[in-house]
């Protein structure tokens, strides 16, 4: 049975719910979880996703921050809200579905971006994005009996060489110094997880995610990095069908600076 995830920080669910409604109608995988909504649970726009067939919503959201959202076509059970590093954000969201005869727990991050100074000492926020990702590490794969598991989300950072436009660059900016990626690479080793997007489009392919918004033109030069991440246990992970990332989307009427990512696995 194939089974489509889709993951994309949409930068404001409410300012952009046309462009995720067109996403749905063309794509239509079987969920989508979504970054940074920017919408409080009681202003998320439902009915707009039942009207296309997405009757079951799962929502962490907050007032003008963060936020994340995952839209089923099929029931939710189990759903879980952790409160990473103890300070209130909505950060984070994870339920179990069924494909077939198998339970899938789906888990949807939005890891902070870590503000513009790569250092922990005098930059807080950077700071905030060690620790959550420190805390990331006790998120494994397998950590149900008979549940598999999937990872997806803005993880903002781009653990590879081949994930940025420029890896000499990029060491000393946030998203791709060592200590973020190293991190990252930690999570993905000790949580046994499986990179989707890297098994179906391996190394040394340049692919990116994410393009700055502060470029006028962003396929000018190509500056981007892959900031967005489809994870899973190696049990689906072996399954998976294809993987690929909507650049596109990019050049969408006043679009998010990221694009949807989707995979396709054989459960």
């Amino acid at each position: 049975m194939p089974f489509t995830i889709a993951t994309w920080n949409i930068n404001s669910v409410r300012l952009r719910l046309s462009l995720v409604e067109h996403f749905l109608k063309t794509h239509a995988p079987d969920v989508l979880c979504l970054q940074e909504t920017k919408c409080p649970n009681e202003l998320f726009p439902e009915a707009a996703f039942a009207a296309l067939g997405y009757e079951h919503v799962a929502i962490h959201g907050q007032k003008g921050y963060h936020g994340v959202a995952t839209i089923s076509k099929t029931p939710f059970e189990d759903i879980v809200r952790q409160d990473f590093c103890a300070i209130g954000d909505a950060r984070h969201l994870s339920a179990r579905v069924r494909v077939g005869e198998r339970q899938v727990r789906i888990h949807n991050l939005y890891v902070p971006a870590g503000g513009d100074e790569p250092d922990p000492e005098i930059n807080p926020k950077f700071r905030h994005k060690l620790d959550f990702i420190e805390e990331l590490r006790a998120m494994r794969s397998g950590g149900e009996p008979n549940v598999s598991a999937i990872l997806v989300g803005d993880l903002n950072i781009a653990p590879f060489e081949e994930d940025v436009w420029s890896h000499r660059q990029l060491l000393k900016v946030v998203s791709h110094t060592p200590v973020e990626t190293d991190g990252l690479l930690r999570v993905i080793s000790e949580g046994d997880w499986d990179d989707l997007v890297r098994r179906h489009i391996p190394r040394p392919e340049k692919l990116y995610t994410w393009w700055s918004y502060r470029s006028k033109d962003w396929t000018v030069g190509d500056r981007g990095r892959r900031l967005d991440h489809i994870w899973a246990s190696p049990d689906l992970g072996e399954k998976l069908v294809s993987a690929r990332v909507l650049r596109e989307a990019r050049s969408w009427e006043r679009p998010s600076d990221h694009v949807p990512v989707m995979a396709t696995i054989d459960i």
